[in-house]
């Protein structure tokens, strides 16, 4: 899965357009970043921008930002509604997919290294990539603002993390840290009461709620929280005059502890119990396609159905059940990051029709080659064997067995994505073995640099096509779990699945043996080479197996 990280740095400065430009274009000049939006505020004299791409690419666009806004603004003369302490404010890494929390942390860490030496001014880390547990908290890291700075780098306890312990009164400070993606939604009740929306938040959000009763003891009055049903939730209700309707609006701020279905079935039991229906869902800006996926998963399983479907599937179930169309028509491709994205390869071979794919193969190009096919045809193979697990846990009478077959369902459609990526892996695997062989070799060095690069692009070409051996062979086991206990009237489906499994994977093995030849390490050769023959024969056996349950299933 590639790694895409978001990055969503608030700078101090609201109001004067230009030096929002500048540090705008500071983030989209970075090759293989998308600025996805700006949000300045006036009153706050702040502007958010939100910004993705790979690990690497997001963190050399933060720093690029970070170093114009420490050009640009100047911290003696700002005056906002918001808190604040430095010229950017906080850099938080949000790791999106391909990543995890403590990869985002350690690339946070990373950036701050090289922010507080080459630029020169103090660094705090914060949320997962603190350095101290006192400094997690953001509200903790930037208390005393701008204006404490000076006392506040006298306190051994808040010496920063990386460049110098002292007031830069220009630039101020930045924290920078790591932390989930923060999702806001607004649930829509079929009410006008704004004190009734209020109740229903309280229920839910984390602060819950504060009511007033007498000490015995003492006699005085005194306050009591009761915490809400959401951990990491914060809501509050309010009308919309544009709908005519009220809202719960919510802010969760780590969705691993609370997903969005989660927060709208705690929604909806809440309303439920004070006379009322949530009629929908409003996503406010993106999310990340697992928080789609995942909701459509766990409302497939509470219809006791199987989740191994495409992404689109599932995310039309999450549309419908929340009602992410209620108030506006829901458009992937404008709300979830991933979609949004763009860059990649121009040209992907899995976006074409069949007919242009056939075509592109049928060329005089070299490039798709056998590689390709033998991981198109496995992911077929796949495909088929996922449909009959899907097929099985939807078969009348068979309701007991619907988790078993679901669960051989995910884990199909899990490799069908991952064979399907193969489909351009391995003609971009290809195309650099091109590449190095067209790399200049008029002298020793240039020799010396080309024979290297083959060399690396080769092991890569072996590589590509080893992976859809391994893959196509893990699927084996679906298909044969298919023929002998799946919907007996799918049994020819699952058996061409293993069939075109074992055909992928022998297209794959022409591929492994023909680039292995221009290897020059042959003990590393000959190991992948023993590898590939291992898992080709034990494919071959095991289809061989599942061909003969097929026949007999049929002619019984």
């Amino acid at each position: 899965m590639q790694q895409i990280l978001e990055c969503v740095p608030n700078f101090s400065e609201g109001r004067n357009p230009d030096i929002i430009r500048q540090i705008a274009e500071a983030i989209s000049s970075t090759d293989g970043v998308e600025l996805l939006d700006v949000d300045p505020g006036k009153a706050t004299n702040r502007t958010v921008m939100t910004f993705v791409g790979s690990p690497k690419q997001v963190v050399e666009a933060a720093f690029q930002a970070i170093k114009k806004a420490q050009e640009l603004i100047d911290m003696r003369h700002h005056k906002g509604e918001h808190p604040r302490f430095g010229a950017t404010d906080v850099c938080p890494l949000v790791p999106v997919s391909g990543i995890s929390m403590e990869e985002a942390a350690e690339w946070a860490r990373k950036l701050g290294k090289r922010v507080g030496e080459e630029l020169n001014f103090p660094v705090f880390l914060y949320e997962s990539a603190a350095s101290a547990p006192h400094r997690k908290n953001l509200a903790s890291v930037r208390a005393g603002e701008y204006e404490g700075l000076e006392a506040k780098f006298k306190q051994p306890e808040w010496q920063p993390d990386f460049g110098p312990a002292e007031f830069v009164a220009k630039t101020g400070t930045i924290a920078i840290g790591a932390r989930d993606f923060l999702i806001a939604v607004n649930y829509n009740l079929n009410t006008t009461s704004v004190r009734r929306a209020n109740a229903i938040s309280f229920d839910v959000r984390e602060a819950g709620r504060l009511t007033k009763s007498t000490d015995p003891v003492t006699g005085k009055e005194v306050e009591i929280r009761t915490p809400g049903t959401l951990k990491a939730a914060k809501a509050i209700g309010w009308f919309i005059e544009e709908y005519g309707i009220a809202q719960v609006s919510m802010n969760l701020t780590d969705i691993q502890t609370t997903p969005l279905h989660v927060a709208f079935d705690a929604v909806v039991t809440s309303a439920m119990n004070r006379g009322i229906r949530v009629s929908g869902t409003e996503i406010v800006g993106m999310v990340p396609l697992r928080v789609l996926t995942d909701a459509g998963k766990y409302f497939l399983r509470k219809q006791n159905r199987s989740t191994g479907l495409p992404d689109a599937e599932l995310i039309k179930i999450a549309v419908k059940s929340m009602g992410l169309d209620d108030l506006a028509s829901f458009d992937p491709a404008q709300k979830v990051i991933e979609y949004k994205i763009k860059g990649g390869p121009s040209k992907r071979l899995v976006s074409m029709t069949l007919d242009k794919f056939t075509e592109e193969v049928a060329s005089e190009s070299p490039a798709p080659g056998g590689g390709s096919v033998a991981a198109y045809i496995a992911s077929c193979g796949i495909a088929l064997a996922t449909m009959v697990a899907n097929l099985s846990a939807h078969k009348r009478g068979w309701d007991d067995r619907w988790e078993y077959f679901s669960d051989w369902a995910e884990k199909g459609e899990t490799i069908r994505r991952q064979l399907i990526a193969a489909v351009d892996a391995d003609t971009e695997a290809f195309n650099k073995v091109m590449e190095a062989f067209s790399m200049p070799k008029g002298t020793p060095e240039e020799k010396q640099l080309r024979s290297a690069a083959i060399q690396k692009a080769q092991l890569g070409a072996v590589q590509v096509p080893l992976d859809v051996m391994k893959m196509a062979a893990s699927a084996l086991p679906v298909a044969e779990a298919m023929v002998k206990q799946g919907n007996p009237n799918s049994v020819t489906d699952a058996g061409v699945g293993a069939s075109a499994l074992v055909c992928g994977i022998y297209g794959a093995y022409l591929n492994v043996c023909i680039n292995l030849k221009d290897l020059k390490d042959r003990a590393l050769a000959d190991s992948i080479s023993t590898e590939a023959i291992g898992i080709l024969t034990e494919s071959q056996n095991m289809e061989s197996d599942i061909r003969k349950t097929v026949l007999q299933t049929i002619q019984a």
